[in-house]
């Protein structure tokens, strides 16, 4: 009986050795769902199969249901590398205790901005719409909620109080789409998407309209969970620097990240992200 016992024993160990040796050779990532669900998937496999090459292990990346479940699920450890926005990573950091990691951001981010669109040609700045309807992106978006509405606060526009009815679309795509159908008279997305809707020609240009920019502030970044093996965390940010606008194959990944190229980034960078969230009173 103790020889079967101390068997069994023996053959649990090694089975769950062998799950996570397998575990260690998947990078399991995923991203904010910002856009639709295929829009983030087109955007993530040629620089999946480019990580997958460099880092010499499986890269598998794993769709959530809102911006919550990335933080959740980067904070327990069921992922190793995530896209956030800067209000995601300021959550994930208060969650980990400060443990997560930035580690690459576009360059772009340093200097990010949201815009403010309308298809009522009345409509030339915020003063205008007193009264009306009004669409966020996520709530837990950077770009399109908490920084635009942390402006609006500064200018002395409390946005349920301004607007008629105010509502949250879930994407910044989403948000495009309600304004352009007519279903709410002015939306907020960050300036990203939105170029990338127009040179796509997903937006018809001469009904909706960039009435109002943002100031900038710092926006997404790629983070790991902090107890991710150090050695695999510096080849994942030496593959993103590695990234070379001036190679085709490179450009092809960047083009479609909206980056030029990618940077190295830090936790404090995104300190005036958490400072506008407890300002605006989406941080407790």
């Amino acid at each position: 009986m103790l020889k079967r016992s101390l068997a069994f024993a023996v053959g649990v160990a090694l089975s769950l050795s062998a799950i996570m040796a397998q575990a260690a050779d998947v990078l399991r990532v995923s991203a904010i769902p910002d856009e639709a669900p295929t829009e983030l998937l087109r955007k993530f496999e040629p620089l999946g199969k480019y990580l997958q090459k460099q880092l010499g292990m499986e890269v598998r990346f794993v769709p959530v249901s809102d911006y919550a479940a990335v933080v959740e699920a980067l904070a327990s450890d069921k992922l190793d590398l995530a896209w956030l926005g800067g209000f995601t990573f300021v959550q994930t950091s208060l969650k980990t205790n400060g443990t997560a990691i930035p580690l690459v951001q576009r360059e772009q981010d340093q200097q990010f901005t949201s815009k403010f669109i309308t298809a009522d040609p009345d409509v030339h700045s915020l003063k205008d719409l007193k009264g009306k309807t009004f669409s966020f992106g996520s709530v837990s978006s950077t770009s399109g909620s908490l920084m635009p509405r942390y402006f609006m606060l500064q200018d002395g526009i409390k946005p349920e109080e301004y607007f008629s009815r105010v509502g949250y679309s879930g994407a910044h795509d989403a948000t495009v789409a309600a304004v352009q159908a007519g279903k709410v008279d002015a939306g907020v997305l960050n300036a990203s998407v939105w170029q990338k809707l127009v040179d796509a020609g997903k937006v018809d240009t001469d009904k909706v309209k960039v009435f109002a920019t943002t100031p900038a502030y710092y926006d997404y970044n790629w983070t790991v969970r902090g107890d991710l093996d150090p050695a695999l965390r510096e080849k994942i940010k030496a593959a993103f620097l590695a990234l070379d606008p001036a190679k085709p194959e490179d450009k092809a990944i960047l083009d479609l990240q909206a980056a030029s190229r990618f940077i190295e980034t830090k936790p404090e960078n995104y300190k005036s992200i958490e400072d506008a969230a407890r300002s605006a009173e989406l941080l407790k």
